[in-house]
């Protein structure tokens, strides 16, 4: 007599398993590892957007646009969590293993989610030829991160380019790409343009240039209540530590700080280029630009 609590036989069939994770040294991964290092973004023209924010965006472009990507990774988690836009992709999406994932972030927490990009900066000429009302440009900025905020602030206030200086950090950086949050895909973005270049083009395309200055002899209230921010504008934001060179700050038509109403020393780089950009952009929507 059989006993109710014996298991049932096997019937033979062997039970189909998951595909084994690529790792690091799985070719198309360890490819996608190189592009952490900008010699070969460089050579390759390609870059990683990690995170589901800039992924997303980059999934939203057309296959053959500047910035689409061709390659998705991520761990089982990531893509489990993200079924729905993982789904969306028009590209190949290979499962990762944790270590291979960490290998592919530049930043200590990784989202475990990575597409592989081409790039999608353009000329200056083209940011200028586009008549914009509001370009951030960035000259010898180094930190990554605030880089990243910076971008993404330019995009929330409406601004018509990006220009990153051939001193600054390179914008396709994996912790610059991630502080971006998507907004690396959103306006036109210059990589690599001599600074009193791209000072020269935007003033010849009209628009007037201020230099962002904590030691400026121009007020930003004084500035905004003259009406003088509603006009087509480059701000221009230097280094965090040495702020801008001399000589990139007497090409501007002025050198604007910010009013301290408390008692700190300074606004940091980030925060300082968010004020002015925002004051630029409701002063331009006031005046109907």
């Amino acid at each position: 007599m059989t006993s109710s609590s014996a298991r049932p036989r096997s019937s033979g069939a062997s039970r189909p398993e998951d595909p084994p994770l690529a790792s690091g040294r799985t070719p198309r991964v360890a490819a996608a590892r190189r592009l952490t290092r900008r010699p070969r973004r460089d050579d390759e023209r390609r870059f990683l957007a990690e995170g589901p924010q800039a992924v997303r965006e980059a999934l939203a472009l057309a296959p053959d646009a500047p910035g689409a990507p061709s390659l998705l990774l991520g761990t089982p988690s990531a893509l489990a969590r993200y079924a729905e836009l993982v789904a969306s992709a028009r590209v190949p999406v290979i499962p990762v293993d944790e270590a291979g994932m960490a290998g592919l972030s530049e930043t200590v927490s990784p989202q475990g989610l990575v597409a592989v990009c081409s790039f999608l900066d353009v000329p200056l000429s083209v940011v200028s030829a586009a008549a914009p009302r509001l370009v951030a440009v960035l000259a010898e900025i180094q930190d990554p991160g605030n880089a990243g905020t910076v971008l993404r602030t330019a995009d929330a206030a409406g601004a018509g380019g990006v220009v990153f200086t051939d001193g600054s950090v390179d914008p396709y950086n994996g912790k610059c790409v991630r502080a971006s949050a998507g907004s690396l895909f959103h306006p036109p973005v210059v990589r690599g343009a001599p600074a009193e270049a791209a000072v020269a083009s935007l003033r010849e395309a009209g628009l007037q240039v201020l230099a962002a200055d904590g030691y400026g002899e121009a007020d930003l209230d004084d500035l905004a209540d003259a009406g003088a921010l509603g006009k087509p504008t480059a701000w221009v934001f230097g280094n965090e530590a040495r702020g801008l060179p001399e000589s990139l700050a007497e090409l501007a038509d002025a050198r604007v700080r910010i009013p301290i109403h408390g008692r700190a020393e300074s606004l940091n780089l980030a925060a300082a280029a968010a004020v002015c950009l925002y004051a630029s952009a409701r002063a331009q929507r006031r005046a109907g630009q």
